[in-house]
């Protein structure tokens, strides 16, 4: 824990579900967390409680930002290093789904899928790729078991997906020369508001947001010699059908 206090990190979408439990787990560890939203009102609100509930040493700050636009990530990286001057770990968390057949999705829902989920974690790294480097950091891609597994209704989600999967593994190769680390993690069921969910006692055998935050802490916190590019996890234990 000692190593990891006051280093910084940046989780796009950190305001709810996974990205609010990787910020939790970051906290704990007396890291300072900067969360974005496409509102800064539910941004601050998010940094706020989450200041509130912290009874450690790391501080939470929360920036209006939208990855489908490269500008705005760059100025949310400028803002935090203008905050604390410099970048450790990036977690590229935002993400979205539209499901459906193909012949009933629309090309807009094709369009903010691909540009929420793929290229704007490219965005997110390319805008933060300098500190990082310099930082000698750690980037984590939240990809998903649908980058590996297709299913019907799925065509933008899994395309999504299996790109991140692919592009999060040849990032890894691109940088670790550089002393970056890159792993994505691969959710299955999680419980989280995703696509509009309510969580509730009945999603108690999915993956819970502060399992995803263990899973992150724990791999900052393992020897630099190893390096998990690709970590699936899944529910252990999903109800009968």
């Amino acid at each position: 824990m000692d190593k990891l206090k006051n280093k910084v990190a940046f989780i796009t979408g950190g305001t709810k579900g996974i990205g609010r439990g990787i910020a939790e787990s970051l906290l704990k560890l007396n890291m300072n967390v900067a969360i974005t939203s496409r509102t800064q009102s539910a941004a601050q609100e998010a940094a706020d409680e989450l200041n509130n509930a912290n009874s450690g040493e790391g501080n939470v700050i929360g920036i209006e930002a939208d990855v489908r636009d490269y500008d705005s990530q760059k100025e949310a990286v400028a803002k935090i290093l203008d905050k604390w001057g410099q970048i450790d770990v990036l977690v590229a968390n935002a993400g979205l789904g539209h499901f459906g057949n193909i012949s009933e999705l629309t090309v807009d829902q094709w369009d903010e899928t691909i540009s929420t989920n793929l290229t704007g974690v490219f965005y997110s790294v390319k805008a933060t790729l300098e500190a990082l480097q310099n930082s000698e950091g750690y980037i984590f891609t939240i990809s998903s078991l649908a980058g590996t597994n297709f299913f019907a209704g799925g065509s933008a989600y899994n395309a999504s997906k299996f790109g991140l999967t692919g592009f999060s593994q040849a990032l890894m190769l691109d940088v670790r020369d550089k002393g970056v680390k890159v792993t994505t993690i691969m959710p299955g069921s999680v419980a989280t508001h995703f696509g509009g969910h309510e969580p509730s006692s009945d999603d108690d055998w999915k993956i819970q947001s502060e399992d995803m935050g263990q899973i992150v802490s724990d791999l900052l916190q393992m020897h630099p010699r190893t390096l998990p590019s690709k970590v699936e996890v899944r529910p252990s234990k999903p109800p009968k059908k």
